[in-house]
């Protein structure tokens, strides 16, 4: 009867707490904190809507792929630099997944503990480096490895692609892929091991005790079920290359055109905004650059949504293993 008792009086309990007005005080605060965060992002993106009215008004939609960017005339096109963007980006994706994901599954899956602690902090080191930083490296030490090695030993086996045409500049759409490619390695390698991490030690157990090789394990158990966190990671070190400002301009030429090889010049929205917002001398000119940093903004809005998605989807339970 006490018992009963006891448990009855706990029940009874939970809804009076609930109703302290501590507790209904600091869930309203926490509330806020979160919906602040929520009308900040939109408060950004309706001040670079409302400021790129000129812009909008005068060149619509063909904004996004004109080529012509002449601030003495008045006629402004974002195709370049929207090029540029997406030609760094993926170069430097095709460089560093392979590397951050290789680097992933050493550290998750071969190197003995301590190690494994060791070099992953090594390597999220790499993401705390100034991006100024890589861009002084980039001017002094890759951009003349690059103009005296790389490229001509590229032009010389692989000459025959139009990706590998044209002088040694030294300066390009390749070195700010390798440029970024270096500063997206520490997100794909950061957050793909702690996805590997997660998987259920059930998953390999239940592949080795199939017979299945240490490689084998990794392909039908662990990868199979963590592509989603993975997906995510890569999607985040896209998001972080297309807003990457400072190192790409150090390195990247700065010339609005669009070219198909790697090695000429180029311009990203980040640098053209970094280079050219305070040389806008009229309104056009200044609402060019804000739709520039509109464009960019809903970008790359919309991968870290994708790759927040994608995260979430780690939460569905695998299927069997298949061999």
């Amino acid at each position: 009867m006490r018992r009963s008792t006891s448990r009855r009086d706990r029940g009874s309990d939970r809804p009076r707490r609930s109703r302290n007005p501590s507790d209904r005080l600091f869930r309203g605060a926490t509330l806020g904190f979160a919906l602040a965060i929520l009308g900040l992002a939109l408060l950004v993106a309706w001040q670079l809507f409302i400021h790129s009215k000129l812009s909008r008004e005068q060149f619509g939609w063909s904004f996004l792929w004109t080529q012509t960017w002449d601030p003495v005339a008045g006629q402004f096109g974002a195709l370049p630099f929207i090029y540029g963007t997406l030609v760094t980006s993926v170069l430097a994706l095709v460089i560093a997944v392979p590397l951050g994901l290789g680097t992933a599954l050493f550290l998750a899956e071969l190197a003995p503990p301590r190690l494994s602690q060791w070099l992953a902090f090594m390597v999220e080191l790499l993401a705390a480096i100034p991006s100024v930083i890589y861009g002084l490296v980039g001017i002094f030490i890759v951009v003349p490895w690059v103009r005296v090695h790389l490229e001509p030993a590229l032009s010389g086996t692989l000459g025959f692609l139009p990706l590998f045409r044209g002088a040694p500049y030294g300066v390009g759409f390749l070195t700010a892929g390798l440029i970024l490619a270096v500063m997206v390695v520490p997100f794909i390698t950061s957050v793909s091991r702690e996805v590997l991490l997660a998987v259920p030690r059930v998953q390999r157990e239940a592949a080795l005790a199939l017979g299945a090789t240490r490689w084998e394990m990794l392909r039908m158990a662990v990868l199979p079920y963590a592509r989603s966190g993975i997906a995510g990671s890569i999607l985040l070190a896209l998001a972080r290359a297309l807003g990457e400002t400072m190192a790409v301009t150090m390195v990247i030429g700065n010339k609005p055109q669009i070219a198909a090889s790697l090695f000429e010049p180029g311009y990203t929205m980040p640098a053209v905004l970094a280079n050219e917002f305070t040389e806008a001398t009229d309104d056009l000119y200044l609402h060019a650059l804000i739709e520039i940093g509109l464009v960019l903004f809903v970008v790359t809005v919309l991968i870290n949504g994708i790759a927040r998605l994608m995260l979430m989807r780690l939460a569905v339970p695998a299927g069997p293993v298949k061999r």
